[in-house]
């Protein structure tokens, strides 16, 4: 059967989910990468942002050769109507940079992915500008190495912060290869208490949000392995 690859952007997004999974690490394009497997399925956690994605994409492609690449993990909300924990399955994947788009051929309604960090106010331009439901910083990076190489593409993704939700300045902890610096990230909120209450609703929301994107993709996992097999059998 043909391996299935999903690409995360930060290990605790998936944690629920990989963590008795085998590891092993594998050299990419002068960066390191650890890949979790588990029968066919391989995961790998390449960072936050546009470009982390699609190296992680590529070395996941590379390195695996999957049949189906499935870009997972959180994203700020844009309806307001959705709440932290929300699971959503997009149609449509734009790219907020170049404004081009990606069918994934099965769900509903429109992810965007936008360059940093989206606070309350450009989340609100994102919905006017693209009609999305959601915000994120990696599906369409993914979705264009998947389709360079000829992959399938999909996108599972989970509310971690509400449309009125204004995330604590994170971006500046976070490294060239999207890496967050967690400790220096906690060292700059300890010392600024108008920021507990914010950090402390996201790091809850973000847990739920974790627990259920996990279980969503499980599932998910399972109908593209059916799906996988019926093909096998028709060909």
């Amino acid at each position: 059967m043909s391996r299935i690859g999903v690409v995360a952007a930060l290990e605790r997004e998936v944690a629920p989910l990989v963590r008795s999974w085998k590891t092993r690490t594998r050299e990419h394009s002068g960066r390191s990468y650890t890949f979790f497997e588990n029968g066919d399925v391989v995961v790998v956690c390449g960072g936050i942002g546009l470009e982390p994605a699609r190296r992680a994409a590529e070395a996941m492609i590379q390195e695996f050769q999957p049949s189906h690449i499935v870009s997972v993990g959180f994203v700020g909300a844009l309806d307001p109507k959705l709440r932290a924990g929300a699971v959503l399955q997009p149609r449509t994947v734009i790219d907020a940079k170049d404004g081009s788009r990606t069918d994934t051929g099965c769900g509903e309604g429109t992810l965007v992915s936008f360059g940093s960090v989206a606070g309350r106010e450009q989340k609100e331009k994102l919905c006017k500008a693209y009609g999305a439901a959601a915000v994120d910083m990696e599906a369409a990076a993914v979705a264009q190495a998947a389709q360079l190489c000829g992959v399938e593409f999909g996108a599972l993704k989970v509310v971690s912060d509400e449309a009125d939700f204004d995330i604590p300045a994170m971006e500046k902890f976070v490294g060239a290869d999207g890496r967050l610096n967690a400790a220096k990230f906690a060292l700059h909120v300890a010392v600024r208490p108008w920021l507990w209450a914010g950090t402390i609703a996201l790091a809850r929301n973000s847990a739920r949000a974790s627990r259920a994107l996990c279980g969503a993709l499980d599932r998910y996992l399972i109908l593209v392995a059916v799906a996988e097999i019926t093909k096998g059998g028709t060909t």
